[in-house]
């Protein structure tokens, strides 16, 4: 107990956590002692709040993001307004924003789209060529064939193909994960990869800072490094009041050889694997893809490295070889981040489940919802398409657990069927409709993943991975509890309230 009490102390999520808390007290305390002792201080502070919510209006942002920061705004006028310049802007770091735009243009070649494979599926459904249109156009993704596919529909699955990939390795490895965790999982990983790195082959290692605070330590890059391993930390966690702290790597992909990638909702831990179980059992997904689609996945790791490192890779060093594989259907690959004006992983969503005409499944860990999302899910449901949404029933975060339960009345008065993952927490992130069309990735549905996190999913047209992932929900949802009227009438009044303010603040979240 001891123990953990000194390394909670001495750990850098508590040391920095601390010094920003200590940050924002005296930014506080400063702002109340200026607008005690001047008045045209304290005006300009409250005029100040009043510019900032009429600027609010004025921006083309969610407009539950807007609502909720003009109330804290106005609840605390004095501070309200510098509060918002500090972390409601969501702005880019200026050379962020430029690298990034840099790196796009720089690699629009790369990103070549067969427009035979589009009059395919236009041949056979324009409904879905729209979908892929857009995911096209605004993520510069790419559809292809010549493809194989696999869903793995746990952690334990993809962990052994994983391992049996990895041997295999002749040219490179990339890893880019949200979280990676020291254990079995990534003692095994790490084995493989101080291995072939010793055998001079290309590998690098990408993880997001605050997604492995507390689980790596502090110089852990250089460990890596020592061992010919070519590490980044994306977006190194600071002891400072930034924005840009809130963007995140969320991403999980794997890329060996080119030819071979990885990716769903599968993070490098424990616990995915059930090695350990610290919510009941863990469900999560993943997929396996082998041939040209694995393109993608190379150039959105690629590009992030180059986002975060500064190196230009070379590009053209990584592309498939020319082996001609058994089309799987057709598959779309994508990204998303905060630094595009486009909110391409949440209207990808949209888009599935306005065109939907018999059923649209979804699963999330995480459920935060905007007005767009509640509205098309209610008059898909309304309009008579089988509706099911799949969450945990364990939860890792109570807080989003209460803020996920918080829409369940909401959308049952539509006809919507909201079931509960008895086993334990699921964390799978997908959605599947009529048979023809399913994603998976690392996109919750939530604000986090759609406006702040960079993500990425795969789309999946007229695949036997489409039909994967529709027979595993659907064996999901036979071992977890369909939520009815009664289960929300037995809710404890503390915890409705609790759910009620957490609800408002949801945007934030």
């Amino acid at each position: 107990m001891l123990k953990k009490l000194f390394n909670l102390l001495f750990s850098r999520l508590f040391i920095f956590g601390s010094l920003i808390f200590i940050q924002i007290f005296f930014f506080l305390a400063l702002v109340i002692f200026l607008s005690q002792k001047a008045s045209a201080i304290y005006v300009m502070l409250i005029v100040l709040s009043l510019l900032m919510v009429f600027g609010l209006y004025r921006k083309d942002i969610n407009p539950a993001f807007k609502m909720v920061w003009a109330l804290i705004i106005l609840a605390f006028p004095i501070f309200g307004g510098l509060f918002f310049l500090l972390w409601g802007m969501r702005r880019m770091d200026p050379k962020m924003s430029k690298k990034q735009k840099h790196i796009y243009q720089a690699t629009l070649e790369y990103c070549h789209q067969n427009y035979a494979v589009l009059n395919k599926i236009k041949s056979r459904d324009p409904q879905i060529l729209r979908h892929a249109e857009y995911i096209l156009n605004t993520g510069c993704a790419p559809v292809f064939e010549r493809t194989k596919s696999m869903y793995l529909p746990d952690g334990e699955t993809k962990f052994a193909k994983l391992l049996e990939e990895l041997a295999k390795a002749k040219k490179f490895i990339f890893l880019e994960y949200y979280t990676i965790r020291k254990g079995k999982m990534w003692s095994a990983i790490l084995e493989i990869l101080i291995e072939k790195a010793a055998a001079g082959l290309d590998v690098r290692v990408m993880y997001d800072d605050v997604g492995c605070l507390g689980d790596l330590p502090y110089k852990y890059k250089e460990e890596l490094e020592a061992h010919s391993i070519k590490t980044e930390v994306f977006n190194p966690f600071q002891p400072r009041l930034y924005a840009f702290m809130n963007y995140r790597d969320h991403r999980k992909i794997c890329v060996i050889d080119g030819n071979i990638g990885f990716s769903g909702g599968i993070n490098i831990s424990d616990e995915y694997i059930n090695a350990i179980s610290p919510y009941g059992h863990w469900k999560d997904t993943a997929v396996m893809i082998t041939g040209d689609a694995v393109w993608s996945l190379t150039l959105l790791f690629l590009q992030m490295w180059q986002l975060s490192s500064g190196d230009t890779p070379e590009y053209e060093r990584y592309r498939p070889t020319k082996t001609v594989y058994t089309s799987d259907g057709f598959i779309q690959p994508f990204g998303d981040g905060p630094l595009n004006k486009e909110n391409v992983a949440e209207n990808a969503y949209l888009n599935i489940i306005n065109r939907a005409e018999k059923y649209v499944y979804i699963v999330t860990p995480y459920m935060v919802l905007d007005n767009e999302m509640i509205t098309a899910l209610k008059t898909v449901a309304q309009s008579g398409v089988e509706v099911r949404i799949l969450c945990p029933g364990i939860a890792d975060h109570w807080f989003i657990q209460y803020v996920t339960q918080s829409y369940y009345g909401l959308l049952m008065t539509a006809g919507i069927k909201i079931f509960e993952y008895s086993p334990g927490f699921i964390h799978a992130k997908m959605i599947v409709s009529d048979d023809k069309v399913a994603q998976v990735g690392s996109v919750n549905m939530d604000f986090r993943s759609f406006y702040l996190l960079f993500e990425c999913s795969t789309a999946f047209y007229y695949s036997g991975i489409v039909m994967d992932v529709k027979n595993d929900i659907e064996k999901a949802c036979l071992v977890s509890k369909l939520i009815c009227y009664d289960d929300l009438a037995q809710t404890p009044w503390h915890k409705k309230l609790i759910q009620s303010i957490l609800h408002i603040f949801a945007p934030l979240m």
